[in-house]
Protein backbone atom coordinates (compact mmCIF):
# COMPACT_ATOMS: atom_id res chain seq x y z
CA UNK A 1 0.00 0.00 0.00
CA UNK A 2 1.58 3.43 -0.96
CA UNK A 3 0.76 6.64 1.23
CA UNK A 4 -0.55 9.77 -0.62
CA UNK A 5 1.15 12.98 0.72
CA UNK A 6 -1.83 15.11 1.92
CA UNK A 7 -3.54 17.19 -1.37
CA UNK A 8 -4.07 20.59 0.15
CA UNK A 9 -5.28 23.96 -1.34
CA UNK A 10 -2.72 26.22 -2.89
CA UNK A 11 -2.90 30.09 -1.53
CA UNK A 12 -0.56 32.43 -3.05
CA UNK A 13 1.27 34.85 -0.66
CA UNK A 14 0.15 38.14 -0.78
CA UNK A 15 0.33 40.83 2.03
CA UNK A 16 -2.03 40.20 5.24
CA UNK A 17 -1.87 36.39 4.82
CA UNK A 18 0.05 33.98 6.56
CA UNK A 19 3.55 31.88 6.29
CA UNK A 20 2.96 28.95 8.51
CA UNK A 21 6.39 26.54 9.26
CA UNK A 22 5.28 22.95 7.77
CA UNK A 23 6.40 20.12 10.22
CA UNK A 24 9.78 19.18 8.54
CA UNK A 25 11.09 22.91 8.42
CA UNK A 26 13.47 22.20 10.96
CA UNK A 27 15.80 25.44 10.34
CA UNK A 28 15.93 27.57 13.43
CA UNK A 29 14.89 30.51 12.81
CA UNK A 30 11.84 29.67 11.44
CA UNK A 31 10.78 26.46 13.27
CA UNK A 32 7.32 25.99 13.88
CA UNK A 33 6.65 30.06 12.95
CA UNK A 34 3.91 31.99 11.36
CA UNK A 35 5.27 34.98 9.18
CA UNK A 36 2.91 37.50 8.52
CA UNK A 37 3.59 38.73 4.93
CA UNK A 38 3.99 42.44 4.67
CA UNK A 39 5.00 42.32 1.00
CA UNK A 40 5.03 39.91 -1.59
CA UNK A 41 6.13 40.90 -5.42
CA UNK A 42 8.60 40.23 -8.07
CA UNK A 43 11.90 41.58 -6.02
CA UNK A 44 11.14 39.36 -3.21
CA UNK A 45 8.92 38.93 -0.03
CA UNK A 46 9.32 40.70 3.75
CA UNK A 47 7.33 39.45 6.56
CA UNK A 48 7.35 39.42 10.13
CA UNK A 49 7.84 36.21 12.78
CA UNK A 50 4.93 36.80 15.09
CA UNK A 51 5.37 33.75 17.69
CA UNK A 52 8.84 34.50 18.72
CA UNK A 53 9.15 36.74 22.11
CA UNK A 54 12.84 37.66 22.77
CA UNK A 55 14.28 38.44 26.14
CA UNK A 56 14.74 42.27 25.03
CA UNK A 57 12.80 44.73 26.72
CA UNK A 58 11.62 47.26 24.91
CA UNK A 59 12.43 49.85 27.80
CA UNK A 60 16.03 49.30 27.29
CA UNK A 61 16.00 49.86 23.12
CA UNK A 62 13.02 52.10 22.37
CA UNK A 63 12.22 53.42 26.22
CA UNK A 64 9.86 55.86 24.59
CA UNK A 65 7.45 52.97 23.42
CA UNK A 66 7.52 51.23 26.60
CA UNK A 67 4.06 50.26 28.35
CA UNK A 68 2.67 50.69 24.75
CA UNK A 69 2.84 47.73 23.08
CA UNK A 70 0.44 45.02 23.52
CA UNK A 71 0.87 41.90 25.93
CA UNK A 72 4.49 42.47 25.79
CA UNK A 73 6.99 44.55 27.21
CA UNK A 74 9.90 42.66 25.32
CA UNK A 75 10.62 42.92 21.48
CA UNK A 76 9.40 40.37 19.38
CA UNK A 77 12.22 38.41 17.22
CA UNK A 78 10.63 39.34 13.10
CA UNK A 79 13.23 37.06 11.73
CA UNK A 80 17.14 36.75 10.92
CA UNK A 81 17.73 40.04 8.70
CA UNK A 82 17.90 43.38 10.06
CA UNK A 83 18.19 42.37 13.76
CA UNK A 84 19.70 45.65 14.59
CA UNK A 85 16.52 47.42 13.58
CA UNK A 86 13.00 47.54 14.77
CA UNK A 87 9.47 47.77 13.10
CA UNK A 88 6.37 48.52 14.32
CA UNK A 89 3.01 46.48 13.51
CA UNK A 90 -0.21 48.09 14.93
CA UNK A 91 -4.12 47.69 14.21
CA UNK A 92 -6.51 50.53 13.96
CA UNK A 93 -9.91 50.14 15.95
CA UNK A 94 -12.60 48.02 14.37
CA UNK A 95 -14.43 49.65 10.90
CA UNK A 96 -11.83 52.30 11.31
CA UNK A 97 -12.29 54.64 8.07
CA UNK A 98 -10.91 57.71 9.14
CA UNK A 99 -7.53 59.08 7.66
CA UNK A 100 -4.50 57.24 8.89
CA UNK A 101 -3.06 58.50 12.36
CA UNK A 102 0.31 60.41 12.40
CA UNK A 103 3.33 57.47 11.64
CA UNK A 104 0.88 54.71 10.18
CA UNK A 105 0.69 53.24 7.26
CA UNK A 106 -1.69 50.49 6.46
CA UNK A 107 -0.53 47.17 4.69
CA UNK A 108 -3.86 45.08 4.81
CA UNK A 109 -7.51 45.39 6.56
CA UNK A 110 -6.79 46.83 10.05
CA UNK A 111 -2.99 46.38 10.05
CA UNK A 112 -0.29 48.64 9.16
CA UNK A 113 3.47 49.34 9.86
CA UNK A 114 4.06 52.48 12.77
CA UNK A 115 6.96 54.34 11.97
CA UNK A 116 8.95 53.76 15.63
CA UNK A 117 11.00 57.56 15.26
CA UNK A 118 7.43 59.47 15.50
CA UNK A 119 5.56 60.42 18.85
CA UNK A 120 5.08 57.10 20.83
CA UNK A 121 1.63 58.44 21.46
CA UNK A 122 0.39 57.31 18.05
CA UNK A 123 -0.08 53.91 20.07
CA UNK A 124 -3.34 55.74 21.72
CA UNK A 125 -5.04 56.09 18.59
CA UNK A 126 -4.44 51.91 17.62
CA UNK A 127 -5.82 48.79 19.23
CA UNK A 128 -2.65 46.93 19.31
CA UNK A 129 1.18 47.62 18.99
CA UNK A 130 3.70 44.73 18.76
CA UNK A 131 7.44 45.47 18.34
CA UNK A 132 9.90 43.50 16.18
CA UNK A 133 13.42 43.43 16.23
CA UNK A 134 14.75 42.48 12.39
CA UNK A 135 12.23 40.68 9.97
CA UNK A 136 12.44 37.45 7.74
CA UNK A 137 12.81 38.34 3.24
CA UNK A 138 13.32 35.90 0.58
CA UNK A 139 14.56 37.13 -2.98
CA UNK A 140 12.78 36.71 -6.01
CA UNK A 141 11.69 33.41 -6.31
CA UNK A 142 12.98 32.01 -3.50
CA UNK A 143 10.09 31.86 -1.32
CA UNK A 144 8.31 29.77 -4.39
CA UNK A 145 11.16 27.21 -4.26
CA UNK A 146 10.58 26.72 -0.52
CA UNK A 147 6.71 26.47 -1.04
CA UNK A 148 7.11 24.16 -3.71
CA UNK A 149 9.21 22.16 -1.64
CA UNK A 150 6.75 21.64 0.91
CA UNK A 151 8.90 24.11 3.69
CA UNK A 152 5.70 26.41 3.75
CA UNK A 153 1.76 26.62 3.90
CA UNK A 154 0.05 30.01 3.03
CA UNK A 155 -3.26 30.68 5.06
CA UNK A 156 -5.21 33.58 5.30
CA UNK A 157 -4.54 35.25 8.70
CA UNK A 158 -6.72 37.19 11.30
CA UNK A 159 -5.14 40.90 12.16
CA UNK A 160 -5.34 39.49 16.19
CA UNK A 161 -2.75 36.76 15.19
CA UNK A 162 -0.42 39.23 15.08
CA UNK A 163 -0.94 40.21 18.88
CA UNK A 164 -1.61 36.99 20.51
CA UNK A 165 -0.92 36.69 24.34
CA UNK A 166 -0.24 33.47 23.53
CA UNK A 167 2.45 33.00 21.03
CA UNK A 168 4.05 29.91 21.91
CA UNK A 169 0.30 28.09 21.03
CA UNK A 170 0.01 30.60 17.99
CA UNK A 171 1.51 28.05 15.30
CA UNK A 172 -0.83 25.43 16.61
CA UNK A 173 -3.67 27.71 16.85
CA UNK A 174 -3.33 28.53 13.40
CA UNK A 175 -2.88 25.30 12.00
CA UNK A 176 -6.04 23.85 13.89
CA UNK A 177 -8.25 26.74 12.75
CA UNK A 178 -8.15 25.36 9.20
CA UNK A 179 -10.40 23.79 7.62
CA UNK A 180 -8.42 21.63 5.39
CA UNK A 181 -5.88 18.54 6.19
CA UNK A 182 -3.90 21.40 7.81
CA UNK A 183 -5.76 21.12 10.57
CA UNK A 184 -4.53 17.49 11.19
CA UNK A 185 -1.08 18.43 11.33
CA UNK A 186 -1.80 20.80 14.26
CA UNK A 187 -0.80 17.77 16.34
CA UNK A 188 2.14 16.88 14.86
CA UNK A 189 5.18 16.15 17.32
CA UNK A 190 7.46 18.10 17.72
CA UNK A 191 10.30 15.40 17.05
CA UNK A 192 9.97 14.93 13.42
CA UNK A 193 11.19 11.35 13.76
CA UNK A 194 7.84 10.56 15.13
CA UNK A 195 5.31 12.44 12.70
Amino acid sequence: MTIQPLELPRMMPQAGRLLVASPVLLDPNFRRAVVLLLDHDEEGTLGLVLNRPSEIAIEAVLPAWSGRATGSAVLFQGGPVGDDSALGLGMLPGAYDGPEPLGFRRLVGPLGLVDLDVDASVAAELTAVRLFAGYAGWGPEQLHAELAEGAWYVVDGHPTDAFTAEPDTLWRAVMRRQRTALALLSNASDDPELN
